[in-house]
């Protein structure tokens, strides 16, 4: 596989950046390895106000797995984004945060965001991942954490006070805190699926005669908004799953991207999720509300509801929907189970 090199603060390698422990202290941890990009992927654009580092994105990877993060030390950002479930947790709306309420929203899986440059939550309701971080950090139901409590328990420990002089130059604060997080986050790079070893030519890239038709019709009808080697196009979407918008509560969570904008043309809309490993990150749609691929087939072949946002694709010469036979559902299927990317959710380097 051809890959690109990411340089990760001023230095650059094929494998791993090398540091003799004696040059800091210890209890020095080797940096992760540096991003490699496919080459059928987009340009990487780093971040120019938080550029990855070495040590960033190790800061980070600790920070993503600590509890600490939460109030009542108990909840950290991968039980939401689990590793094994692509990042995702597998529910449909979780009760996993510190208080036990259900969330509004479906845990979205953590895949290729380095290229999320159009909004992120469901709705675009964070413009990157450093504001993001702040979210659920700050929720009543998710982590719910006093970050000057944070602080404070961070300065106790051992390490970070190190790792943050090391990463960021300063004493630990909250802004370099979710810097930290997102420069973990941008390394999370899926790109070695059996259907990517297909399109690229390589060993392993095989896939039967089911799969193959299963190819043809995602081209047909999928690739439209889950588009490029990225499998979305990073906009915002009624895919027919609603068509009342009403909601006169304080967060109006019912009226997808149209809660942010304002905007009347964007009710019901939501953010294009990746099918990468599609297999692994359901319950499927915003609110979780479609346990399965079978279901989310039969929605979209039979299920669809108008409303003037519906997207174009989705009522074309007057039909609703994408009809589809029992056969076609399940070549869909197969060929959506070859996008799941073992090497991904079993990377040591993304795992606590």
């Amino acid at each position: 596989m051809l890959n690109r090199i990411i340089k990760l603060g001023s230095i650059t390698g094929l494998a791993f950046l090398s540091f003799s422990c004696n040059d800091f202290d210890d209890n020095y941890q080797e940096p992760l390895p540096l991003v490699l990009v496919p080459d059928n992927f987009p340009e990487f654009v780093d971040s120019k106000t938080n550029p990855l580092t070495s040590d960033g994105v190790l800061l980070g990877k600790k920070l993503f797995f600590d509890k600490r993060l939460s109030g009542n030390n108990k909840v950290s950002c991968a039980t939401c984004h689990q590793q094994s479930l692509a990042f995702s947790d597998g529910f449909a709306l979780t009760k996993q945060g510190i208080s036990g309420n259900a969330l509004e929203r479906n845990s979205p899986a953590l895949i290729n965001l380095a290229w999320a440059n159009n909004g992120l939550f469901w709705d675009g309701g964070s413009t990157n991942l450093e504001s993001q971080a702040f979210a659920p950090l700050a929720h009543v139901d998710e982590m719910h954490q006093n970050l000057d409590e944070l602080l404070d328990e961070l300065k106790e420990d051992t390490d970070y006070p190190k790792m943050f002089q090391r990463a960021f130059g300063k004493t630990i604060n909250q802004a370099d805190i979710v810097k930290a997080i997102a420069q973990f986050e941008r390394t999370l790079i899926s790109s070695n699926s059996r259907y990517d070893k297909y399109v690229r030519g390589e060993s392993g890239g095989i896939l039967d005669q089911e799969e193959l038709e299963g190819l043809k019709l995602a081209e047909q009808f999928c690739f439209s908004c889950h588009a490029g080697s990225l499998m979305t196009d990073n906009l915002y979407h009624n895919n027919g799953i609603d068509n009342d918008f009403t909601d006169d509560s304080e967060l109006m969570m019912r009226r997808g991207r149209a809660r942010i904008t304002g905007s009347s043309e964007d009710l019901g809309k939501f953010r294009t999720p990746t099918l990468r490993n599609i297999e692994k990150t359901g319950p499927y749609m915003h609110d979780g509300r479609l346990g399965t691929l079978e279901a989310v087939l039969e929605h979209y072949s039979n299920s669809v509801l108008f409303s003037s946002t519906l997207d174009p694709l989705l009522r074309k010469n007057g039909n609703l929907g994408i009809p589809l036979s029992e056969t076609e559902k399940k070549q869909l299927i197969a060929f959506l189970k070859t996008l799941t990317d073992y090497a991904y959710i079993n990377d040591k380097r993304f795992s606590e």
